[in-house]
Parts: structure tokens; sequence; C-alpha cells
């Protein structure tokens, strides 16, 4: 029997039972992740929500696991078929897995040649125990008695046959046996590939894996799902290969023989016996296990895409924002010319242009003009430019504007364009569609989280082979990233869209758009209290949802804190003891810090929650995000035709993978730093290095124009020419059969998936 939900999920996190029992029970009270990891220690005794993630999806696994197993044994009892032993397996089944091997037996199935054997005339099934349990029988002799020519059998071969389907389905079906093999297949297979014939020109970019085999357990996730989207296009063919021993027999045909006491010493019945036991491992168990061990496979290497693609967003999402300054949004374009929008500090659109600076127009000083006048008349301080094309250009065209007009004070930035906000139709439904992306672009500058939380977050470009993990699972995962995100950073009630405020925990669509309809017609909100006159926002969602709403310049100051309105009461005893008005005591370090934090608990509040409590007063509102800074782009190298190996530039870090990074030095086309060239020392996961967002300086190693690949290092020190993007010894293993000997290639085979996938998201 094994040990309860929350013992177990306590031993995942290395947590006590009763903390889990009672995070369990908060969920089950429609409590959210956020508000439980910020606002009740007390109660989960300091659960992180990390921790608490992790909590949610195994609760939901476990609980899942735990109804499937009432369904098997519900099935196997109305079968009459559930022994006390059989239960007692049933019921310590730590995995589905494990769980659906013991079933598979008595699972409902299409009439198998093992079940038609079992059922001809007096059936087949004596004739396979005597064999196995006496060998000594000759089987040509024994089976003389089974034969029927009516059922089927009409001959000895026949009816040998019958019996050697029983005995190869009882053993591929005995759950121990498939357990052992398993997990042995697991720790010594290959996966192989091998290029289909007549595909080698039409699958080039999978050249990598025309001759490939490496160990299973070890292929890295990116390596995996590569050779997945290879196969789905038929291109190669997957196969799983273990070592013969000299007579040609495998490991697991050595465990079935062992676990049915199947042996070879001469005796009439034993050739036999070892044959049914090659066809029980090649026809039953090997098609089973080849098909069972690459999901597992292609299950970790989703699991580890989608928690790559889920850290890399919530690196955007926290990148630094430039704050409420007037910005002026530029999407770059040469024949239809470059679009212009000016938002004011609270990201209201206040001015729009089309302007035609390129060829064919070339109206580059009337751009110039226009541009000045726009910034003057608006007071603008920041110019936000897409990277998308003819973003060098204009860049250009920004840097002329800021040296021709110094008094201005302008800075200019190059802020990503990837993906497409799904809202602006709704957003700014008067403006032209062609201008919606100049706003975006200059909003997202202003504070990337608030102007991101509109687009899908698979359409932002920060993942690796996105597209083949399971959308499910990926877009789950990104939506918790986006609610952690954002309830860290907190909103603004009186300015967020409706698209932010959905993602506050215990928010939803509905309920965030009715906020921005009663702030529409009733005016800026003066404390959190009026929220609840707000349509369909009750008490509980007010208390899932009010720690993380910020009111600025309201009635009470705590409302624009962090402080959650159900521990102002705790607030009130500090103020009494201090002596000072809450306008005095906010800010305060020297007070605040000689306070203990016990001396203000109570039955509710304990200790975790009053230290929050003070730190949120020392600065109250407190941003996570770091300080705003620019990546500055190399004058004069705006193509790749423009690098030259050994050059030092600045650059954005754009995507981090397993394998390493890919950084934005402004010619259109992201280098790649592999993780052997990130750091002087052994990197096992490149986010221990850089993250997305992350300004860096790298090295121009080597630059590939007609494959428009660029080789970039971090080690400064590093000389041009060298392969820095080897792949890590140990995953790359050369096969010991190969067909078509192939000379080496330079790029090895994470460089070309990595710039493959660069290929793709441009």
């Amino acid at each position: 029997m094994l040990p309860p939900i929350s013992h177990r999920i306590a031993a995942d996190l290395a947590a006590r039972p009763a903390q889990v029992e009672a995070a369990i029970a908060l969920i089950d009270q429609g409590a959210t992740v956020p508000f439980i990891a910020r606002y009740r220690k007390e109660v989960t005794g300091g659960l992180d929500d990390g921790q608490l993630r992790l909590l949610e999806e195994r609760l939901g696994y476990l609980r899942e696991l735990e109804a499937r197993r009432e369904t098997v044994l519900r099935t196997i009892d109305e079968q009459g078929k559930l022994t006390p032993a059989l239960r007692a397996d049933i019921l310590a089944a730590e995995t589905r897995t494990a769980l659906e091997d013991l079933y598979l037996p008595y699972k409902p199935k299409r009439r198998t040649r093992a079940q038609i054997a079992r059922e001809a005339g007096p059936g087949l099934a004596p004739l396979a125990e005597r064999l196995l349990e006496d060998p000594e029988q000759s089987p040509e002799a024994a089976a003389e008695a089974f034969i029927d020519a009516e059922a089927g059998f009409a001959d000895v071969q026949a009816v040998l046959d019958g019996a050697r389907q029983i005995l190869m389905e009882d053993w591929a079906e005995d759950a121990q046996l498939v357990g052992e093999v398993r997990d042995w297949l697991w720790d010594n297979a290959e996966l192989t590939s091998r290029v289909i014939e007549g595909k080698e020109r039409e699958g080039a970019k999978f050249s990598d894996y025309f001759e490939f085999a490496q160990p299973i357990r070890a292929i890295p996730s990116h390596r995996a799902l590569a050779l997945f989207r290879a196969r789905n296009e038929g291109i190669v063919q997957l196969d799983l290969r273990i070592d013969e021993a000299e007579d040609g027999s495998t490991h697991p045909e050595r465990l079935i023989a062992r676990r049915f006491g199947v042996s070879d010493r001469g005796r009439p019945a034993d050739a036999w016996l070892r044959g049914c036991v090659r066809f029980a491992w090649r026809v039953k168990l090997l098609t089973r296990l080849d098909l069972e061990l690459k999901n597992r496979l292609r299950e970790a290497a989703e699991t580890e895409a989608i928690r790559v693609f889920a850290s890399n967003l919530k690196d955007l999402l926290l990148a630094a924002p430039a704050g409420p300054r007037p910005t002026l949004g530029l999407d770059p374009g040469l024949r239809t010319g470059v679009k212009v929008a000016v938002v004011d500090g609270t990201g209201k659109v206040v001015a729009t242009d089309t302007l035609y600076p390129h060829p064919p127009q070339k109206q580059w000083d009337q751009a110039l003009s226009r541009l000045a006048e726009l910034a003057r008349r608006h007071d603008v301080e920041l110019i936000a430019i897409g990277n998308g094309t003819a973003s060098r250009e204009t860049d250009r065209l920004a840097g002329e504007l800021i040296a021709r007009y110094p008094e201005l004070g302008l800075h200019k930035v190059l802020v990503s364009e990837a993906g497409a906000s799904e809202l602006a139709a709704r957003e700014l439904p008067e403006l032209d569609v062609s201008l919606r992306g100049a706003v975006s672009i200059a909003r997202r500058l202003q504070d990337p989280l608030a102007e991101l939380v509109k687009i899908d977050p698979k359409a932002i470009g920060v993942g690796q082979y996105q597209h083949d993990v399971s959308q499910v699972q990926l877009a789950r995962a990104l939506d918790n990233v986006v609610e952690d995100c954002v309830n860290a950073v907190g909103v603004d009630v009186n300015t967020a869209s409706a698209a932010l405020l959905r993602r506050v925990a215990g928010l939803n669509e509905t309920v965030a758009a009715n906020i921005v309809a009663h702030r529409d017609a009733h005016g800026a909100f003066r404390n959190r209290r009026q929220l609840l006159e707000v349509s369909r926002l009750g008490e509980k969602t007010f208390e899932q949802a009010a720690g993380f709403l910020r009111i600025r310049d309201g009635d009470d100051p705590l409302d624009a804190s962090a402080v959650h309105p159900e521990a102002y009461p705790v607030v009130q005893r500090i103020m009494a003891q201090t002596g000072l008005a809450i306008g005095a005591l906010i800010g305060n370090r020297q007070v605040l810090s000689g306070l203990d934090p016990a001396a203000f608990t109570d039955e509710r509040f304990g200790e975790p929650t009053v230290r929050d409590i003070l730190a949120e007063l020392e600065k109250p509102g407190r941003d996570p995000r770091p300080e705003f800074r620019t990546a500055r782009f190399a004058e004069g190298v705006e193509r790749l035709e423009d690098l030259k190996p050994g050059m030092v530039l600045e650059g954005v870090v754009s995507n981090v993978t397993n394998f390493g990074a890919f950084v934005d030095i402004g010619v259109h086309q992201d280098g790649l730093v592999h993780i052997s060239a990130m750091s002087d020392r052994f990197v096992k996961d490149p986010r221990q290095v850089v993250r997305a967002g992350e300004v860096v300086k790298v090295k121009v190693m080597s630059v590939d124009v007609e494959r428009r690949r660029i080789g970039l290092s971090m080690r400064l020190s590093d000389e041009p020419g060298r392969e820095e993007d080897r792949a890590p010894r140990g995953e790359r293993k050369v096969p010991r059969r190969v067909r078509k000997p192939r000379e080496p290639q330079a790029p090895a085979s994470a460089l070309a998936e990595a710039f493959a996938r660069a290929r793709q998201k441009r």
C-alpha cells in the first residue's frame, strides 16, 4: 500500500506532509499559487511559488493515477480475476506505467492468435505449460494429441505455433519481466537514425542524423526533438539497437529465459522453448518497448523544452522596464514606409504618422524634421525601434536625429518585434492596423511585461522546437509563468489593460474587462475596497487579487503597496507602537529596521508575514525587475557581410537553449554562443551564465555568409577559427555500423540544429 498523496508529494518537495496538506486544502478551496506563496506563508510553512507549482502538477498527476487505479481494480474484479496478491500489486504501483503493466493481461483487446489457441477445442494452454514445465518431452510428440482440424490446428506445426503464441503473450504481459527489460533497455540501448533512401537532398538540414547513434538515455532534449522531427517529416528511420552475444542472443532474451526457467541442456523441448523466447522478445516485447522508450524520450525532451521556454519567457517578462517615459515607436519598413507612434508616460497614443526616409522615396530630411517636431511637441525621451526589416537603416535615421537635435536629449533602443498583439484591434480599433505595431514597440520599451502579456507566449519566439511539444502542456506552463511574473511585479489597477489584469491572481477575462469598464464609467479607483463595486468581483476574488493590485495616489498609501488589505491591522499596530503616521512610516528604514517582527504577530499573522510587511513598508511597491540598460550596436556593422572574426561586439541575448545562447548583435541574424564558449569554467546549464534580454559582450569567432551562421564566444580571449561549437564530449557517439561512411563535417549537430531554429524563428 502506497503512502497518502500528501506524503508522496512531500517527499518530492523535501517538505513536511503537513505543509503539503495545508497547500492542497488551499488549492481545493480555490486559492491561487501566487496568493498562497505570498500571503499564506504561515499556513504552508513558507512553500515558495516554484514548490507550489510542482505540488499542483504532482497533485493532478497522482489524483488521476488514483482514479485510474480504481478503474483497473473494478474492471479486473468484474472479470472475477482479482486475487489478493494482484490487488496488493496494483495498490503498490507508483506510476501509470507500472499500473498499466499489471493491467495489460486483463485489459479488453482484440482477439489475438494466443486467445484463439487457448479457445481451440480443449485449448493449447496445457500443451504450452507441459513443455515449459517438462522440457524432456518431445514437442512434436506432445503436440499430436492436440491436433484439431476444425479448430484450425490441422497438423503438429500449427499446434506448436499456437502453443508458442500462448507463451509469447503470457511472457510479454508479465509485469515484472516487462519492467526489468524496459529498465535495462533505457540504460543500455542506443537510438540510431538512418536516412531513408532518396531523401538525402530533401532532408539536407537533418544531415547530421543521416548516420547517427547515441545511448537513448543520454540524448539531450534539443537533439531528441530534432530526431523526431526528422522522422515525422519522413527523412530518417529511428531504431533501437542493443549488443548481441556471439550466438546472436540478446540480454532481454536472457532475462526472459531466466524469468521462466528456460535453459539449453540439450533436452528435446529446449530448442523449441528458446525459439519461443526469441519470438517473445523480437515480436512482442521489442515492438512494444521500442515505441514506449521512444515515447519516454520524446516526453522527457518535451518536458525539458517546455522548461527552457518557460525560463526564457520569465526572463523576458521580467526584463528591465524603461518606465513611464514618453516614447516614440518606429516600426521600420522600406517601400511601405516607417510607421511612427508616440505614446505618453501612461502608454496612451498621442500621435501617429508614416514616413518614407528609405528607398524608393528617400525622404530622409523630411523624416528627420517630422520626427524632431513630434519629439519636441510631446517631450519624447526615448526612441524604440523595431528589429525587423529595415531596422538598421531606421536605427541610422534615429542616430542622425539624435546627433542633429542634441537639445532634445533623445536615446534610441532596438526592441524585439517578435509576436503580434492579439488584442490590438480591440484596444485600438480606431487606429490603422499598420500603425499598431509602432504602438506596441513603444509600449514594449516602457514596460515589457504589460505589453507582452497581450501576446500568445508561443509567438514570442524564445523556445526550442516549441511546435514539436505538447501544445496543451506548453500553454499551461507558459500561462503559469505569465501569472507568476505579473503577480510578482504587481499591477496598477488604474492604468492596466484588461489583458494584464486578467493575469492577476483570482481574476479572469470577464472580471478584468469589468474592472476596465467600471474605471471608464466611474473614473480611477481611489481605494482597494472600491473594487468590490465591480460586477462579478466578490469577496473571494477580492481576497485573491487585492494584494497584487496597486492604487497609486489614492486614499490610502498602503493601497500602492503589496501589503494585503487583510493585514492592514498589523500596520496599524506598527503605527501605534512607533507613534508615526503612515506617511512618516513608509520608507523610514531607520525605524523599520529596528522593529522586532515577533512583537506584531497574532493568531492569524506570524513572523513571515510581518517580515514581508516591514520590508514592503521600507520600499513600498518595489519592482523586482533589474535596472534599465540597453546594448550599443557597433556603428558600421549592420549586415552579416560586415562581420569579421575577432570583432568584439555588444549584443542582447535573444534566446537561451540547452546547448547555448543566441545573441542579437544587430545584423538581422542572431549568432550562437555554444555552451562550450560561454565561460572559462564548465557550464552545465547556459542559464547559469546568461538570461534572455541580458546585454553581453561577445567575440565573433566565425562567419558563414552563405548559410547565414555566426559563431560567437563570450570568452573574449578566444582566438577566432577555433571550433567553439563542438558538441560536449559524450553527447555524440559514432555508430558502430555505418552503411555509408561520410567525411567529418565541421559544424557539430548542436550548431546545425541551432541555426536551423534561428532561420525558422526569423
